[in-house]
């Protein structure tokens, strides 16, 4: 069945399968693979691996530190939550989706933080004709993520937790100091966590409407802070790599331009630190100008292009989409992509090529 966003375990199953196969690494209670095999299918491997006869290659699909992958896998195998925490647009999702995916053979067990999340949610709630036809019965139960977490001994992956009210979010802390969850209207009703269970959660501490987290529930997460990439090249290599699957998903199967990828990071980056790669000091605007949104700026582009000129992509629809990136918190931001234009944009295209016709579009800042 073909699905707009396949999940990690679709998405890369010949990679899983193949890792699989091959691992010969010692497992902690009900995980599916060693955590050195997480590792691997994360950060990718040098040489392919050999499955039913091919060579299967394991890609990289986590640029950024390495060793901040092995400590939140090894966090996972020990008795506390994964905390996942940065900016907007840093791969926390993604990052989430692939550990559940590897350990536990699903990324779909989730809970999404909201203003509007209940404890119901995120424990359990009922069938209430069949509550009131045989009382509080196992069947009547209707299990949330985190419940079917500790019953099949899976993670859970709570994202935007601090979206959740400060009452709700501390729910968790029973759970993640006992294991166990209590059900008070029935017999007998506690729930043991199975080996192989734990939570994943990410919160994004920029947004408006953030609750802030108990002391009691911070002490039962291991907080890794991702940060944004600080690297032109590797910006770029993502960029790349993901506008292609993106564009693949959505039927467009074209080429990617890495001049004007590499174009696309450059001006992100510097807009982002509020620093040139000639050390001059320059406005950032208020909008979150991360990866994730450099990727969404390609893909609207190419796509533009495609269905609309017959072209992989055109510097004037760039600047088109990159505008409206770019003014979403302040208009006052467009400003300040018209004055990186005029100054370091018009500078480059007095000698590098694509400069010039990147400089060209400025018309399209208003």
């Amino acid at each position: 069945m073909e699905t707009m966003k396949p999940p990690m375990e679709e998405l890369y199953a010949a990679q899983l399968s193949a890792l699989r196969s091959n691992d010969t690494g010692a497992k902690p209670p009900n995980w599916l693979m060693s955590p050195k095999a997480v590792r691997d299918f994360i950060l990718g491997t040098d040489k392919p691996l050999t499955y039913e006869g091919e060579k299967v290659e394991i890609t990289k699909k986590f640029y950024g530190d390495d060793v901040l992958i092995e400590r939140a896998i090894v966090t996972l195998a020990g008795n506390r939550g994964l905390m996942l925490v940065g900016e907007p647009g840093t791969a926390k999702t993604m990052l989430s989706e692939l550990l559940s995916a590897a350990i536990s053979g699903t990324s779909t067990n989730t809970i999404q933080g909201t203003a509007g999340t209940t404890e119901d949610m995120i424990k359990y709630s009922w069938n209430y004709a069949m509550l009131l036809d045989k009382g509080p019965t196992p069947q009547a139960l209707v299990p949330s993520p985190l419940y079917t977490g500790m019953n099949k001994g899976i993670i859970t992956r709570f994202e935007e937790i601090t979206r959740c009210p400060f009452e709700v979010q501390d729910v968790l802390i029973s759970i993640l100091s006992d294991k166990v969850m209590n059900i008070p209207e029935m017999e007998d009703g506690i729930l043991f966590a199975k080996p192989g269970f734990n939570i994943i959660a990410t919160a994004n501490l920029r947004d408006k409407g953030v609750n802030e987290m108990s002391s009691a529930l911070k002490r039962r997460f291991n907080f890794e802070t991702i940060s944004p990439i600080n690297h032109v090249k590797m910006e770029a290599q993502i960029i790349e790599s993901q506008a292609k699957l993106l564009l693949k998903q959505s039927g467009v199967d074209i080429e990617i331009d890495r001049d004007v990828v590499e174009i696309l990071a450059t001006t992100f980056m510097e807009l982002r630190t509020g620093e040139t790669k000639e050390g001059y000091k320059i406005d950032s605007p208020q909008s979150v100008m991360s990866t994730a949104e450099a990727v969404s700026v390609y893909v609207q582009s190419a796509m533009t292009s495609h269905y609309y000129e017959n072209k992989p992509i055109s510097l004037e629809r760039l600047v088109q989409n990159m505008l409206g990136a770019v003014v979403k918190e302040n208009q006052k931001d467009g400003s300040i992509l018209k004055t990186y234009f005029t100054k370091v944009v018009k500078e480059r295209a007095k000698e590098e090529g694509l400069w010039g016709a990147y400089y060209n579009e400025k018309k399209w800042i208003r």
